[in-house]
């Protein structure tokens, strides 16, 4: 019991001592109002979403809209994080959004879909910066498949996304109830709308999720609009970047590991990742592809690019290894003492689907030498 009460009170203290080393003297009566939070409620009654005002005077709509305001700035280190990333994003967003006539509130659809994040993903199978499904983007253009996932692609995603969510406001008439299908689909919400006869958002009883919807991003505008009412005082030098970058044609007549086009650039593998997330795995496939690489590195690249493909082609060397039973994974790759997880990325092998008797490998010359007795004589020799 007495250890408890110890735990307890060093977790006080250290509390209050976080608290001083985060707050100044000056900021300790503020402090007290953002603890509690309340100072953050006062709510404009000439708040808009997409040009068009939010009943705030109504209570059961201001209990929403506070709700979703709480609980948003309860997770500050998410809230740094979206503000920190909005340099790098938002310009081309605005853009587009500009271009294309739509309000720049849209600009908010982004945040709460993924907190402006790539790779973000949810149980359901929606991903990317504006969380398509795999099927609605290729509705509108995306491309996804085994090598690219244009849903990571700012540029193609957000393209994607303006040009459905102006059919949604053309079919309802509403950017609230075009939020509403974007985030629990257009037929589930005009069968709602028949149902309860009404096409008012903020009278509609839908999914839960989509009740909070517009107000988790009226909450996300509020606080970018003014970070440091609600406590975020962010200078210059602490937002990220905007997106910088040369763009190149990559063209390649086979699939081309990611590597020979990262050093083409005189970079790292991961910098081309980075500014590409729409490339999957550690090839490019056959074809042309249009390529971020850093900024400044276009310069040369295309002679550099030429060279190191005709290498790698010319040294390669791959050898064909025929599966016998008995073999697993493991046992191919001790025997060509190879790294497994190469073994795996050389052959696209999908770990949930066991290798059979037949089945060709690829194992590289470059990283192991193999005997000509360990492939079929026929068939077991390539390139």
């Amino acid at each position: 019991m007495k250890a408890i009460v110890i735990v307890r009170f060093v977790l006080l203290a250290s509390v209050l001592l976080a608290s001083d080393l985060f707050v100044s003297d000056a900021d300790s009566n503020e402090l007290s109002d953002f603890s509690s939070l309340v100072s953050s409620l006062g709510v404009d009654p000439a708040l808009e979403f997409c040009g068009k005002k939010v009943p705030v005077e109504n209570q059961e709509v201001r209990e929403r809209f506070e709700k979703e305001l709480l609980l948003t700035l309860w997770d500050r280190p998410q809230v740094i994080l979206w503000l920190k990333r909005s340099r790098r994003y938002l310009p081309h967003i605005e853009q587009v959004l500009k271009e294309n006539g739509l309000p720049d509130d849209i600009k908010y659809i982004a945040f709460a879909e993924s907190a402006l994040r790539p790779h973000a993903g949810s149980s359901k199978g929606a991903m990317g910066f504006w969380q398509f499904m795999a099927d609605t983007g290729r509705n509108y253009g995306l491309r996804i498949d085994a090598y690219v996932d244009e849903r990571r692609n700012i540029f193609s995603s957000t393209a994607a996304a303006i040009r459905y969510l102006n059919e949604l406001y053309q079919k309802f008439g509403s950017w609230e109830l075009a939020a509403a299908a974007y985030n629990m689909g257009e037929e589930g919400l005009m069968a709602e709308i028949l149902e309860q006869d009404t096409n008012n958002y903020y009278q509609l009883y839908l999914p839960l999720e989509t009740q909070r919807y517009v107000f988790r991003i009226l909450s996300v505008k509020l606080i970018l609009l003014n970070p440091e009412k609600y406590g975020f005082k962010l200078n210059d030098a602490d937002y990220y970047p905007p997106l910088s970058y040369d763009q190149v044609q990559v063209d390649c007549r086979q699939e081309t590991p990611i590597r020979i086009v990262a050093q083409s650039a005189n970079t790292y593998f991961k910098a081309i990742k980075d500014l590409n997330p729409e490339i999957r795995g550690h090839y490019l496939g056959e074809g042309t592809h249009k390529i971020l690489i850093p900024k400044g590195a276009s310069a040369g690249f295309e002679n550099r690019y030429a060279e190191l493909v005709a290498k790698y082609i010319a040294a390669r060397k791959e050898k064909v290894y025929i599966v016998s039973k008995g073999d697993n994974l493991s046992s191919i790759a001790e025997k060509f003492d190879v790294p497994l997880a190469a073994l795996i990325i050389w052959n696209r092998i999908d770990l949930k689907r066991p290798i059979f008797p037949g089945q060709r490998l690829i194992i590289y010359a470059e990283e192991a030498k193999i005997d000509e007795t360990e492939t079929n004589e026929d068939e077991g020799t390539s390139g």
